[in-house]
């Protein structure tokens, strides 16, 4: 059986990963800042399923919290041979409206915990020739608003370069680029979320599974929905002047309130 790793893992989009991860009968790392509810998880998903789901409790915004993550991605005894960087959160407010420090922390856990991570998996998988990592990123990552879609440009253009880097090793690396998703990532940062039609919204379980049918595939981003696929498209044929003032509108009507 092969173990995968996921971190975030206690809600939304990491918790849908553990869900389909262990019905295929995959060994389960899992990884969040809550013991009690990573327990209660690891026992749902072993009684259900019948896999080893191990809990690791660490804080993704700090050094000893990444430092524990790596050791685990590096024990040769019980190797990892998937790793989900799910981890992450938003912070509800504009520009210079949020804390330096509260910003610095975002991009702790978006980006430093994301390299560091990528990295002690990713040299361990060279070594034995298989593995893949899947960084969750968002479509925000091709848009020009805000520290949040900053630092999930800054991981869907860091895990296609060390795709490229990688590629012939046997190991994968893809982003993942999810739009709204119903998990408590926007109650968690206090953003109102009334004002967001209904056809934007996503299915995390729907989302995993086609996640990991593109990892399969060997892509290197993901963007696994028609709707948001066809928004994209359109992203990219918008002028930069014109897409920002269209983002600034749509953060003032479907952003933090």
């Amino acid at each position: 059986m092969t173990t995968a790793l996921i971190t975030g893992a206690t809600a939304g989009i990491g918790a849908a990963f553990a869900r389909r991860l262990a019905a295929d009968g995959h060994n389960l790392v899992l990884v969040a800042r809550d013991t009690e509810r990573l327990r209660a998880q690891a026992t749902e998903l072993h009684d259900g399923h019948g896999i080893e789901a191990e809990v690791l409790t660490a804080d993704l915004s700090t050094d000893s919290g990444i430092e524990a993550v790596e050791a685990r991605l590096t024990d040769r005894v019980s190797p990892v041979d998937l790793l989900v960087n799910n981890a992450g959160f938003g912070n509800k407010g504009r520009y210079l409206d949020v804390s330096i420090a509260d910003e610095l922390t975002m991009l702790k856990v978006h980006c430093e915990a994301v390299l560091r991570l990528t990295s002690a998996a990713a040299g361990s998988m060279r070594e034995r020739g298989r593995g893949g990592v899947v960084n969750v990123a968002s479509v925000a990552a091709f848009l020009p608003r805000g520290t949040y879609g900053a630092s999930k440009a800054w991981v869907v253009q860091f895990t296609q370069g060390a795709a490229r880097d990688l590629a012939g090793t046997g190991v994968r690396l893809m982003a993942l680029c999810p739009g709204f998703v119903r998990t408590e990532f926007h109650a968690r940062a206090g953003m109102g979320t009334g004002d967001i039609p209904g056809w934007m919204w996503l299915d995390a379980d729907k989302l995993v599974a086609a996640a990991l049918a593109d990892l399969a595939r060997g892509r290197s981003v993901s963007i696994p929905d028609p709707r948001y696929k066809a928004l994209m498209s359109l992203v990219k044929l918008t002028p930069r002047s014109v897409l920002g003032g269209v983002t600034n509108r749509a953060g003032r009507s479907y952003g933090p309130k």
